[in-house]
């Protein structure tokens, strides 16, 4: 509520804003650390809560990755007696052995059979994929679902102590990481496992030796991953670093690029822009460069330990101790022998960046959530909106309170003016009128019934909202007014748009009320968006207005057209408006100016000025300097 009313600010003392931690950085495959959970096994056990009601299809998935990696695992040894078999008829054939030839109907039964093993392997790994999918896709189904019940059952105090940024982050980002994982990485945890130890067994029962030499160039490996992660990491980092830096200027010099010309800076914003981008450039190429010589390492590396292999290898082949078709196979096992191993490092490394965006989603998931008290069921039978404050104490702090005893009567009908200075409580009032606060002491009644004794979803139903940061929806402009009624009629909405002035502007469009608003609904004008919104609290029938004046940014033919369209919305309905403009208050019936939280004045508007106070002083400055009527109490501070 505050956050939309934001122009008043009447928000003093409330908890401050943050944003969300950066994401973890750095190359694709690189195996950087991520973002660390803070209590990763509390976490896990949560997380894996989501899918015990899966156990069975989990089960069916391990077995299944198990079994299509075990027949990918034996289809080398099995294509190397192909080769025996062939090589060794070939022999016979080159040593004139009588009778000798080439046993095609067993190298075709072996083949056979090979084609059988990939076929297999290929079946469960399609299984296993296709339960995994379902599997992640309804944990994750379930997981929206909760964040998002959550999100409807928390107070207005936390959406007001967070960025939008971190909790859209916690919503869409850290689940979505979140998926991935359950999707991706599960599956190929096990399978990098079983295929690392089914490639070790297989290879000790071709050549012990072979295995050990092989086994030997893994640490050399580590160590020129470790050092080239190392340097090109810190790279990556200030490649970052100046990205956001770049990023940051051209926003800035794009969005204000009209001062940038009417200032005459265009030649300091071009060489600052360049000098960022030389930066850049520097830490990229040198990020890229050093990341990009690891695979030629590891290649040379590789390459090192299969000369070795072949070397020892033709010998033993010379001694008889070991075939060709061995040899075969045991260096296709030696090109498959370091995949594993980097995919469980890099695997791990994903599963504690899961951890951390589960770990973050949950804190959501744990706030403190708006408590209706015992027997709070009461309703109006026909409200008629008599609004009461009875010594009402407040504060977003307990131990700094920002209203003390606070009394304050509104009759059915009145149309009740808020003003004061920035801080002065203007929005804090309606935020406690319509419960997204609670308060600390005293009483607010709605026709004499204690608000905190109704439904904190009826008691704002009782009231439309207009409001100065117009909200429109992407969908059609009917849509857009028919969100004030659930199943309102076509002539409903008509009649609504007609009260609301809105009628005409709507049918001079292309697509009249089936034209689409945009995100940002940037097709329309500012003043148009205004009476839209008063369309729909004229729709939403409430007996109980609240209104934040936004006319100060619109031509006067629109002005006038939102005051008449507020003017038919408030006939007959109990309307607190926040004033922007004293000339659009003069027939109030009671003007309340408010200052740190308390209201130090109240009465009509010639009550007001024959008083002699802050609002004589404050509407005598204004008007005496030909002014509009603007409001300027930003700077203004009450004294008396």
């Amino acid at each position: 509520m505050s956050k939309q009313m934001g122009q008043d600010g009447g928000k003093v003392g409330g908890p401050p804003r943050h944003g969300g931690p950066p994401g973890p950085g750095g190359p694709p495959g690189m195996m950087l650390p991520g973002a660390k959970p803070k209590n990763f096994k509390a976490t896990l056990n949560r997380l894996l809560g989501y899918l015990k009601p899966f156990r069975m299809r989990l089960v069916i998935v391990f077995l299944t990755a198990i079994l299509s990696t075990l027949f990918a695992i034996v289809s080398p040894r099995v294509l190397g007696e192909a080769t025996d078999v062939l090589l060794s008829g070939w022999m016979d054939k080159f040593n004139k052995v009588p009778g000798a030839a080439i046993d095609f109907k067993q190298i075709a039964f072996i083949l056979a059979i090979l084609a059988l093993l990939y076929v297999i392997s290929a079946l469960f790994g399609f299984i296993q994929q296709f339960l995994m999918a379902k599997v992640a896709q309804k944990v994750v189904f379930q997981l929206r679902e909760d964040v998002n019940a959550k999100l409807g059952r928390l107070p207005l105090k936390f959406f007001d102590s967070r960025s939008n940024g971190d909790i859209l982050s916690r919503i869409v980002n850290d689940v979505d990481n979140i998926a991935n994982t359950l999707q991706q990485s599960l599956t190929q945890m096990i399978t990098s496992i079983v295929t690392l130890v089914g490639i070790i067994i297989m290879m000790l029962t071709i050549s012990p030796l072979l295995t050990l030499i092989l086994v030997l160039t893994l640490p050399v490996s580590f160590i020129v991953i470790a050092m080239v992660a190392k340097q090109s990491q810190r790279h990556f980092k200030n490649q970052q670093d100046q990205l956001g830096s770049l990023n940051g200027h051209v926003e800035e010099m794009f969005t204000g690029h009209t001062i940038v010309k009417a200032f005459g800076r265009e030649k300091q914003s071009i060489e600052k822009f360049e000098q960022m981008n030389e930066k850049l450039y520097g830490s990229s190429w040198k990020a890229q460069f050093i990341s990009g010589v690891m695979m030629p390492l590891m290649s040379f590396i590789g390459n090192i330990g299969y000369v070795l292999i072949c070397v020892v290898g033709g010998l033993q082949i010379t001694k008889g101790t070991i075939s060709v078709g061995d040899i075969q196979a045991f260096i296709q096992y030696a090109r498959q022998f370091t995949q594993p191993i980097m995919q469980t490092a890099n695997i791990a490394n994903i599963i504690q960046s899961t951890i951390a965006s589960a770990e973050r989603v949950f804190e959501l998931m744990d706030e403190e959530e708006e408590q209706e008290l015992a027997g709070a069921g009461k309703t109006l039978q026909q409200p008629q909106g008599n609004v009461s404050f009875n010594h009402v104490q407040f504060g977003y702090a307990p131990d700094k309170l920002l209203m003390q005893d606070m009394n304050l009567q509104v009759n059915s009908g009145q149309m009740i003016a808020i003003v004061g200075p920035t801080g002065a409580g203007k929005t804090t009032l309606v935020n406690l009128l319509m419960r997204f606060y609670n308060i600390q002491d005293g009483q607010i009644t709605i026709d004499g019934v204690p608000i905190h004794e109704m439904q904190r979803s009826y008691v704002r139903s009782l009231f439309g909202m207009v409001l100065q940061d117009t909200w429109l929806f992407n969908g059609t402009i009917r849509d857009n007014i028919a969100y004030g009624r659930a199943n309102a009629s076509e002539a409903e909405i008509v009649a609504a748009a007609k009260a609301a002035h809105a009628d005409h502007f709507i049918r001079t469009l292309p697509d009249g009320y089936d034209t689409i608003l945009n995100e940002e609904a940037s097709n329309i004008s500012s003043g148009q968006k205004q009476l839209l919104t008063i369309a729909r609290a004229i729709l939403a029938d409430p007996p109980m207005l609240i209104l934040d004046e936004a006319t100060s940014s619109v031509d006067t033919r629109t002005e006038l057209y939102i005051q008449q369209a507020m003017h038919n919305l408030m006939k007959g309905r109990t309307s607190f408006v926040i004033a922007h403009r004293l000339s659009t208050i003069k027939d109030a019936d009671c003007i309340l100016v408010m200052n740190q939280g308390t209201v130090i004045e109240q009465g009509t508007h010639d009550e007001l000025l024959a008083a002699g106070g802050f609002y004589a002083d404050l509407y005598q400055s204004q008007f005496a300097n030909g002014g509009s009527g603007e409001v300027e109490m930003e700077m203004t501070e009450y004294k008396g």
